[in-house]
């Protein structure tokens, strides 16, 4: 029987959530028809065993399918599989594969439940659990929240186990010998007498093989490539300048498209007169689309010019349109009826503020950031005979095939997605606003292929950025102690905002609000945190570590200072206050690493702070110097608990990214808005970190716990904080607001 018709009676491996929420669920292995997209087109002589691997005449094809923005995604989702192939990654070939249910993510959904990562109740086991079933019934093909590895793990190894031994089963079938006679061995099965048989050659015979189920994964103390320093596969293509992403695709006949919105977020476009435009060298038409007008011409540059030339009657904002008025409406909302949240609420917290003969208050900012990846919004599309296909670089493919087909008319089956190579996101690709504009054009333009790119102005005043928000935080401190901590964050819902361009309404509180502040792991006595949702203003998106990315910076402030003002050392107060052994074994070690307490000498100073995010807990410490001409970072050291580091090198490079990432934005980025309009347009007026100032950065990864986790976010919270902290330590100056450029000078 061939594997069409025996793949659909076969029971799957998904979802690390369903196996760690074992003892909600009982310990099982989650069973469902799974429907192989793989399966579509196979001719006489090639196998696929699930979702995940398909060999043919032209070798072995592994299904990366969270989306690579720059973090190693593929790399890592390849070394997973071919672990348990047992085939060597320069012998195969890596595709992220089509849109399709069977690569839904079973673990992204858990991030916006309010589960505390150190919390193993029956409630919260359960809604881990639950969080597979949520992402299985919405087919939810998504990646981020540091993700990947977490919900990939278990499922990538056993589908790499089956296929391994569905083969061996099939050289055993083909030879006539047993299945224990056999073994593996870089992309064979290897008979007793040492004769080698390729995986191709086996392929037809492992078509009409039953695919074996019960298999046993490799112990890691075995693994060849996991868990030890190795080359991801992207590395040599980058290196060289030879790495192809989505803007890089070129075709036969193909067109150069741009756009061109209203500056003036969400004002719409009243008319244009586009005389000025057609007129130019190389322009083949001017569309209108959705809220502006497209340029069409032979190349991009030219395509750029002329969408500057059209006239344009735009309308005006309909949102808050200054940064000041925008921050006095989040100020306005720390009022009952705004509340969205108070997950922790423990001890009491009134009373003991009512009780105290001091108590220390703050308010902290923090601005709208852009996410400003360096390959703009860009997509190929094409529309023929009733078929849409796009090509872009996506982390919610099929998103876009929804989104597409809405557009066109089109049936979500007529419209195929081809994943690419990402040049960057940090967020901005969970976004489809840029491929619906290319749909309305190729409406325009059938049977054309049509590249789109966004100018680097459009993209960085049309992004959807991280939210502004505000802390008012009270505390009390008594006989060397924090006594009590009463947080409050005020802030827009990055849920909200996202879920209404996809046309759902937002139910329940938004954790991102409150992300990586109501959650850690600190047994203060009168310990509160409220989250305030501020009414929907500038349309915001999620930006790498969510809610965290800000909150790490007003929890771990605050706390700071609580410490000092208690007079006690904020490593030692962290420690006694822990109330989480893996999260103190992190404390412990950065606080070795660093050699926290030695003298670093005068206008020296160390910064500490840590935080617990998408499960992973991290600390740093930030060491900086108070120079002449300003502060300058000198070191960093960082520690995060990640269960199991599966690539070392790679590991760092997130961590590190993470760190640098943070302190760049903490320095010196905003995005700021005049009558609607985001007031930085490009590179030089949204400055990251520069190489001369980027510090060196130990980063140490550990692995106590029993829980596996990703690295690409966590590193990115405690960043500000520390580096705050560690500014205050050399100059005594407590800055409350970011970017940090506002208050001192780097250098």
């Amino acid at each position: 029987m061939g594997r069409i018709k025996t793949i659909a009676r076969r029971s799957f491996l998904v979802g690390s959530a369903a196996i760690l929420g074992g003892v909600a669920f009982g310990t099982y292995m989650y069973k469902r028809e799974v429907e192989n997209p793989l399966e579509a087109g196979l001719a006489d002589g090639e196998v696929t065993f699930n979702p995940f691997v398909k060999i043919d005449a032209g070798g072995v094809t592994l299904i990366t399918p969270r989306a690579d923005v720059g973090q190693g995604a593929y790399s890592v989702q390849a070394h997973l599989i071919a672990e348990e192939l047992d085939v060597d990654l320069d012998r195969v070939r890596i595709d992220p594969g089509p849109p399709a249910p069977a690569y839904y993510n079973g673990v992204v959904a858990a991030e916006g439940m309010p589960i505390a990562a150190t919390s193993d109740s029956f409630m919260a086991r359960a809604g881990r659990g639950a969080s597979d079933v949520v992402g299985k019934l919405m087919g939810l093909q998504l990646t981020g929240g540091s993700s990947t590895v977490p919900d990939m793990y278990d499922r990538l190894r056993m589908a790499g186990a089956m296929a391994r031994e569905t083969l061996i089963a099939a050289a055993a079938s083909q030879t006539g010998l047993s299945a224990d006679q056999l073994r593996t061995e870089k992309g064979a099965v290897v008979l007793p007498d040492g004769t080698r048989m390729d995986y191709v050659d086996l392929a037809a015979t492992a078509a009409e093989t039953p695919v074996v189920e019960d298999v046993t994964l490799r112990d890691p103390a075995t693994w060849q490539s996991l868990g030890k320093p190795h080359r991801r596969t992207d590395i040599l293509a980058k290196s060289t300048g030879t790495q192809e992403y989505g803007i890089d695709l070129m075709m036969d006949g193909m067109v150069h498209a741009t756009t061109r919105t209203n500056p003036a977020i969400g004002g719409g476009i009243l008319g244009f007169d586009a005389t000025e435009a057609k007129a130019m060298r190389g322009v083949k038409a001017v569309v209108a689309i959705t809220g502006g007008i497209a340029v069409v011409a032979d190349n991009t540059w030219r395509a750029f010019q002329a969408a500057q030339a059209v006239e344009c009657d735009w309308g005006p904002s309909p949102y808050i349109g200054d940064t000041a008025d925008q921050f006095d409406a989040v100020a306005a909302s720390f009022v009952a009826e705004r509340q969205d949240s108070q997950f922790k609420d423990e001890g009491d917290v009134t009373a003991a503020l009512e009780g105290a003969s001091e108590v220390m208050e703050a308010e902290y900012r923090i601005p709208y950031l852009a996410h400003a990846p360096l390959e703009p919004m860009s997509v190929v599309v094409q529309l023929s005979a009733g078929r849409l296909d796009i090509w872009t670089g996506t982390q919610i493919p099929r998103f876009v095939q929804q989104g597409a087909a809405g557009v066109s008319g089109l049936d979500p089956e007529q419209v195929h997605v081809h994943v690419l190579m990402s040049g960057g996101s940090f967020g901005r690709r969970l976004e489809d606003d840029y491929v619906r504009q290319a749909v309305e054009i190729a409406m325009q333009m059938p049977d054309t292929p049509i590249k789109m790119v966004w100018s680097r102005e459009e993209d960085m005043t049309h992004d959807f950025p991280r939210p502004l928000a505000m802390s008012r935080a009270r505390g009390v401190v008594a006989q060397g102690a924090v006594q009590a901590f009463d947080l409050s964050i005020a802030a827009p819902s990055v849920t909200e905002s996202s879920l209404a361009r996809l046309g759902q309404p937002a139910m329940g509180p938004d954790v991102a609000i409150v992300g990586g502040a109501w959650d850690q792991p600190f047994a203060i006595p009168n310990y509160r945190v409220t989250g305030y949702r501020v009414p929907a203003m500038v349309p915001v998106s999620s930006w790498r570590s969510v809610g965290a990315s800000g909150n790490g910076f007003l929890h771990e402030s605050f706390l700071d200072e609580l410490c000092h003002a208690a007079g006690v050392d904020p490593m030692t107060e962290r420690l006694r206050l822990c109330a989480d052994d893996l999260s103190r074994a992190v404390l412990e070690e950065v606080a070795k690493m660093s050699g926290w307490g030695s003298d670093l000498g005068p206008k020296r100073g160390r910064g500490l702070a840590f935080t617990l995010a998408f499960g992973v807990r991290t600390a740093q410490v930030v060491e900086v110097t108070d120079t002449d001409e300003g502060i300058r970072i000198d070191k960093v050291f960082v520690a995060a608990e990640v269960g199991r580091v599966l690539d070392p090198v790679n590991f760092e490079a997130q961590l590190s990214g993470g760190v640098i990432w943070g302190l760049g934005h903490a320095m010196n980025c905003e995005t700021t808005y005049a009558e609607g309009v985001a007031e930085q347009d490009n590179f030089h007026a949204f400055e990251g970190m520069r190489l001369y100032q980027t510090p060196q950065i130990e980063a140490r990864g550990l692995e106590n716990g029993d829980k596996i986790r990703g690295i690409g976010e966590p590193g990115v919270p405690p960043a500000a904080p520390a580096l705050g902290n560690a500014i205050f330590a050399a100059t005594g100056q407590r800055i409350r607001e970011l970017p940090f450029s506002k208050s001192v000078d780097f250098v």
